[in-house]
């Protein structure tokens, strides 16, 4: 669970993030959407302990960041904006260098490298130079390299970014996969479809505060509006696209 109490991240006089609270519970996607510049990839870059808050607390499975960040890294599995895969290397070996940094002894990291590579479909990739891959195949090695430490919270930032409708789909299925493990996933996305298809909560951010934090259901309640679209557009009071 990724618990994130009233944080607070300013740059000069920008308030990026300011006071934003919400509960990423386990055994469920939650949806992270917010406007351009919102402050979601912000408020991502914290949780996941690339920036420092000014002020607030994130806690992971009850870690505090603060105080122990490697503990957190360790119970995430994180798909940054940047994918940052090293090019000169195989999907395969990509994912073993990550294994070996979070200390996987080599039987079981052969395991969980090899139970990724057929659950996210990359065996006819998974000994290909990651240079020159698809978009779909990049996110997908950079998932299964996010994944291969067995962590139980998954952040997973516009993760179907550029993907095509096969790729999208599959990364929609191995979502609902991580879900039914009990696992605690958080994403942001700017499509509403896949919002609505996946999540079970949806926080919404707005000039760096939350502004709902509620099912898709009840979102489209309170709005009293049938589009999750609609609804969104009117709880930010604004129209302006959704953006990463």
């Amino acid at each position: 669970m990724i618990e994130v109490r009233n944080l607070h991240k300013a740059f000069g006089t920008v308030k990026a993030v300011d006071g934003v609270s919400f509960v990423a519970r386990d055994g469920e996607i939650t949806g992270l959407l917010g406007p351009n510049g919102a402050g979601k990839t912000t408020t991502l870059r914290m949780l996941y302990t690339l920036m420092t808050p000014d002020s607030g607390q994130v806690l992971v499975d009850g870690i505090d960041a603060a105080t122990d960040p490697l503990a957190v890294r360790r119970e995430l599995g994180v798909l940054p904006d940047a994918r940052g895969l090293y090019k000169r290397l195989t999907a395969r070996e990509n994912i073993d260098y990550f294994g070996r940094l979070h200390g996987l002894p080599e039987d079981l990291l052969a395991s969980r490298r090899d139970a990724l590579i057929h659950a996210l479909e990359m065996d006819d990739i998974a000994g290909r130079r990651t240079e020159g891959f698809s978009q779909g195949q990049r996110v997908k090695t950079a998932i299964a390299r996010a994944l291969v430490h067995d962590p139980r919270n998954v952040i997973l930032d516009e993760p179907t970014n550029g993907l095509d409708v096969m790729a999208t789909r599959a990364l929609r299925q191995f979502m609902h996969k991580l879900k039914s493990e009990g696992r605690c996933v958080l994403f942001s996305s700017h499509i509403m479809q896949e919002v609505a298809a996946l999540c079970d909560r949806i926080v919404v951010i707005a000039h760096g505060r939350v502004v709902a934090d509620e099912s898709p259901d009840a979102l489209r309640a309170q709005t009293g509006e049938h589009s999750l679209e609609d609804a969104f557009v009117k709880i930010i009071g604004t129209d302006e696209g959704l953006a990463a």
